[in-house]
């Protein structure tokens, strides 16, 4: 059966005036797909990232999502920021924050449906008991699952995730990853954090200028008392299969 293509990129490419970051990307992403993308500091990541919200414009290439431009595709993707954009010390509490996972631009009040849909979201990554808690109140993981429940509150077809467990305690990130590998929607996670290759991911893409792609990686790998050397790891990573 044909795999259902909902993320084409075709020969991209991006600068920052005259430093180039990214060179003739190319990547399909799938229906279902749990993509990893890693790769070093400065290495093109984060603006990859940014390309596919439509936050940047390519300089060269293309970007079509379920065949729309990335603009036209917009409220079909859910977005997990590395950062918490809320000033903690506002009187907002967490269901009023997933809830904003309902809005659109001409959207002035909530209907009863969309509170249904932000309680739901929050059941699945069980923070209900949380709903009344201030953002300020909550510790690091509990604040990543507010946000993901937001970012799932608005019903997308696939969920971006960038740094999804960065200054998240070792029991918080488990949580956070078990949460995520059981969610249907197509996934890319953007990570420095090796340890996402264990996760649950089915693809791997390499990013630093441009891209290659691993794709079957064997995320059964044995380890020594719970622990793979990251050098180790991506040493097997590029033994395997390879394209770009």
């Amino acid at each position: 059966m044909k795999k259902q293509i909902e993320i084409s990129v075709r020969h991209l490419s991006f600068r920052y005036g005259t430093h180039e970051v990214l060179k003739d990307i190319n990547l399909d992403v799938y229906k279902g797909d749990y993509l990893a993308i890693i790769g070093p500091n400065g290495g093109g990541k984060t603006t990859f990232t940014k390309l596919l919200l439509g936050l940047l414009t390519p300089n060269e290439g293309e970007i079509r999502i379920f065949g729309k431009s990335v603009l036209e595709a917009r409220r079909e993707i859910g977005y997990l920021p590395q950062y918490i954009n809320f000033n903690m010390d506002m009187p907002i509490n967490v269901f009023d924050i997933v809830l904003q996972g309902r809005l659109t631009p001409h959207k002035l009040f909530y209907s009863a449906h969309d509170r249904k849909i932000a309680l739901a979201q929050m059941e699945k990554m069980r923070i209900v008991h949380l709903r009344h808690r201030k953002i300020k109140e909550l510790s690091g993981g509990q604040r990543q699952r507010v946000l993901l429940a937001r970012a799932l509150a608005k019903e997308p077809k696939i969920l971006i995730l960038d740094e999804p467990t960065a200054s998240i305690d070792p029991d918080g990130q488990k949580e956070i990853y078990a949460l995520l590998k059981n969610l249907p929607q197509t996934k890319i996670i953007v990570s420095h954090d090796i340890q996402v290759l264990f996760e649950g991911v089915n693809r791997v893409a390499h990013i630093n200028k441009t891209l290659y792609l691993h794709e079957n990686i064997d995320t059964t790998i044995q380890r020594d008392e719970g622990h793979f050397c990251e050098m180790e790891l991506l040493d097997y990573i590029k033994s395997h299969s390879c394209s770009n």
